[in-house]
């Protein structure tokens, strides 16, 4: 049974929040408006923060639920990791929405806030230090993705987790090459801290 987790973690995983969000609200399909991402922030821009905290919520979940049971029915560090990977990938590549999945952002928090809270917790204080210093949103998640496998090696060791933090370093920051082009070139949008 606990080898099938990681194929239920995706398949959990590829349910797009972003999605089922905008259709619950009759929003635009954030694939087809704004930066084509289906995450909080793309929904954020469609004007509804309630939804984009409902997306929120529901990419985190997406992360930390599968691996919370994978937890509770396994200690393998192998199939906790499958697991955790299969919710990050099934979040990047939906099989329910054509593959087209959001950054990884708020899933993989979720996904090393079930494996280990301090860990969750260090990769927060990373990205709010990042962000807060430079106002920008994807320069703190890279960061953060960068500094994930060392933050995994000295709050969570073991080899399948190391491994686990590469794959999803790269992975994350593959997927905000856009993010990396549009901040050399100067046209990346700042954080406003500004209230409306």
């Amino acid at each position: 049974m606990s080898y099938l987790l990681p194929l239920l973690a995706y398949l959990f995983g590829s349910i797009s929040s972003a999605v089922v969000v905008a259709r619950l609200l009759d929003l635009p399909d954030p694939r087809t408006v704004g930066s084509g991402n289906p995450g909080a922030t793309n929904i954020l821009r469609l004007g509804s923060k309630g939804g984009a905290a409902l997306t929120l919520t529901g990419d985190v979940l997406k992360g930390l639920l599968p691996v919370l049971l994978a937890r509770v029915l396994s200690d393998d560090p192998v199939i906790l990791a499958l697991t955790a990977a299969g919710a990050f990938i099934g979040h990047l590549f939906p099989i329910f929405f054509a593959f087209q999945g959001g950054k990884g952002v708020a899933t993989g928090l979720g996904v090393y806030l079930a494996l280990s809270p301090w860990l969750g917790v260090a990769l927060v204080g990373t990205w709010l230090a990042v962000a807060l210093l430079f106002r920008y949103s994807s320069l703190a998640a890279m960061a953060t993705a960068a500094l994930s496998p060392l933050l995994t090696h000295l709050l969570l060791p073991g080899l399948p987790y190391l491994l686990l933090s590469v794959v999803l370093a790269v992975l994350l920051l593959w997927r905000h090459r856009s993010n990396l082009r549009r901040l050399f070139a100067g046209d990346e949008d700042r954080m406003t801290l500004r209230r409306r």
